[in-house]
């Protein structure tokens, strides 16, 4: 990697304010998934390690709990301030250990620094209540305070937003966090940690560690001293984190997988139903807990608006993310690869018809896959495909639609075209999801509340809502 400021590359931990390397001397590999090449090694901590980083976080949160919010509220917007700084170096980083093209790494560093904007625009705004008293002699004060010490567990699809979406808002409610990125893209973590330092934030006040995932989440379940956990990731290890963190009762968020539909009524933009339907679905190489992984479209118009997504998709170029042009990055591992193809091979099993795409990998590649004749029993519907495929499937009625559409666990995310207010109130009002996009796919930024219901978890991030995950409320009584 050519980097402006190559202290932003950082191959150690840090917790305390320092740098550190793990005692035992264990390291964790990163490669890059376009080339399968390593660029560069972390740490692998132990649990005495982990410990020890929830320890100073716990004594940082005694001052950092103190300070003005106009003082929490300068450091981030500074830290915000660097990431754009840093823009180009930061998305080098992050094309490089993540794969997605150059465009979409920058968009995400500037999507992470919004919500350190945001929510430094918020910490000065964590309000609290009077209540009217029974008595007069009584006063009632409502207070919102910081929960104590947060462990933040995020993923690799966005490995510096959804890290800064959880930082950004603990650290403005007052609290400290102990972060563990996900093994396979750390670095922009750790760059996050270091523009941190410049930007101000206190020793101990956020602190990464890497290592074994199962470790630390086991020391961030099992440590009293940890009073909020935020996981962004799948199901099965939100349900694991929910049942260990239930027996100290932490504060827990979850925002888990997705299974979301897209519907196309016949009185829809198709134009515009196309282009939202490609920026949903493709972004990212269709690696992300919001894209579209269930296509449904009405019957009198399912010919005509698959010969318009079908010129869109065949226009989308597949390569390494740092290449002029490129619009679809790798899968990021084998793993991811061998899912694609199960889901492809068992389409065309159940009768699916390949429109553009072949169902075949080099390397990590894998072209971008339309389908049509798709059918509920087929294996996307069932789960999160996370890679570039998409399988149209018909519908005839608004109502055969909506129960298609909910006919899941999940409820993450859902999108729907039509230009009919009536049925956009009716169909806004019936989707079991805890985000609709109407007429739009980019439904994600700082200033809306971003989560699901179902299994698709709970809490929210980003808006005014994102800094109550952090915060606990105190009932006072003023008597006498």
């Amino acid at each position: 990697m050519k980097l402006k400021n190559p202290e932003l590359f950082q191959q150690a931990n840090y917790w305390n304010g320092q740098w550190r390397q793990s005692s035992t001397g264990e390291v964790i590999e990163v490669d890059n998934p376009s080339t399968g090449k390593i660029i560069g090694q972390v740490p692998s901590v132990n649990r005495a390690e982990v410990a020890d980083a929830i320890d100073v976080a716990e004594r940082a949160f005694q001052s950092w709990r103190q300070e003005p919010a106009h003082t929490r509220a300068k450091v981030l917007r500074k830290w915000g301030d660097l990431l754009l700084t840093h823009v180009d170096d930061l998305a080098e980083i992050l094309t490089t250990e993540q794969g997605k093209p150059l465009a979409e790494a920058k968009g995400e560093v500037r999507y992470a620094a919004s919500y350190l904007h945001w929510f430094a625009e918020e910490a000065p705004r964590n309000y609290g209540d009077t209540i009217p008293a029974p008595k007069t002699s009584q006063k009632i004060i409502v207070q919102k305070q910081p929960v104590g010490v947060c462990g933040c567990i995020t993923p690799w699809n966005f490995p510096i937003a959804m890290l800064a979406r959880k930082v950004a808002a603990a650290l403005a409610a007052g609290c400290t966090v102990v972060a563990k990125p996900a093994e396979a893209t750390p670095f922009s973590a750790l760059a996050l940690a270091y523009l941190g330092e410049c930007a101000g934030v206190p020793g101990g006040v956020f602190n990464i560690v890497t290592g074994d995932s199962a470790m630390i989440g086991d020391e961030f379940t099992e440590n009293p001293k940890i009073r909020k956990i935020s996981f962004t990731g799948s199901t099965r290890v939100g349900r694991l984190l929910q049942e260990k963190s239930g027996r100290n009762l932490i504060k827990l968020s979850l925002e888990l997988g997705g299974n979301a539909p897209l519907i196309v009524f016949d009185d829809a933009d198709l134009d515009l139903a196309v282009k939202g339907t490609i920026a949903a679905k493709f972004r990212n190489a269709g690696q992300t807990c919001v894209c579209v992984n269930r296509l449904f479209v009405q019957r009198s118009i399912y010919d005509e608006f698959i010969k318009k997504l079908k010129v869109a998709v065949e226009a989308l170029v597949v390569g390494d993310g740092h290449d002029e042009g490129v619009t679809i990055g790798p899968l990021i591992h084998q793993k991811a690869v061998e899912k694609f193809q199960k889901h492809f091979d068992d389409a065309v099993a159940q009768g699916a018809r390949v429109i553009c795409g072949d169902g075949k990998a080099n390397g990590n590649f894998v072209k971008p896959v339309l389908m049509t004749d798709g059918k509920p029993s087929m294996m996307f519907c069932q789960e999160e495909t996370f890679a570039p495929l998409l399988v149209a499937v018909p519908f005839d009625t608004e109502e055969e639609a909506i129960q298609l559409a909910n006919d899941t666990p999940y409820g993450l995310a859902s999108y729907f075209y039509s230009n009919n207010i009536s049925r956009v109130m009716r169909v806004t009002d019936a989707l079991e999801s805890g985000m609709v996009g109407v007429n739009e796919t980019a439904i994600s930024n700082a200033t809306a509340p971003f989560g699901g219901v179902k299994w698709s978890g709970y809490g929210r991030e980003g808006s005014k809502y994102g800094m109550d995950e952090y915060l606990q409320v105190k009932y006072v009584l003023l008597g006498g």
